[in-house]
């Protein structure tokens, strides 16, 4: 009996892992222009599609630091498409106070991250996975 319980919760938990989305994970952004740059825990947000919130940030010399955005929502709404693109979301960039109307496209262990506002297109560079 006790077999057949460790093997219905080893299926659950299996199966839950198998339903995650690639995206989801931990990412380290490019270095804004200021020099830092941030790690983005990506996860599934419900209603609020793909999300990701910044956890860690780090200067430009690597060093870890308090950052008044830490916490906040640095992407939002974003939904798969198929084939590692994401749409339909937006983008916080804190060095520049802005949101962007983005898309991502998921390559393995590399998210390029780009986004546009009032016509204005940034590219948001090619973010590493770090877990």
């Amino acid at each position: 009996m006790k077999k057949l319980a460790l093997a219905a919760i080893a299926t659950i938990a299996l199966s839950g892992a198998a339903l995650a989305d690639p995206i989801h994970g931990t990412w380290q952004t490019i270095p804004d222009d200021n020099g830092n740059y941030g790690h983005i825990q990506v996860r599934d947000c419900g209603d609020r599609g793909i999300c990701g919130t910044l956890i860690k940030s780090f200067d430009s010399s690597g060093a870890e630091f308090v950052s008044e955005n830490q916490g906040r929502a640095i992407i939002w709404d974003m939904a798969a498409d198929g084939g590692g693109a994401y749409s339909g979301g937006k983008v916080y960039s804190p060095d520049r106070d802005k949101t962007y109307s983005s898309r991502m496209q998921l390559s393995g262990n590399a998210l390029t991250v780009q986004g546009c506002v009032f016509g204005i297109c940034r590219d948001g560079g090619t973010w590493s996975r770090v877990n």
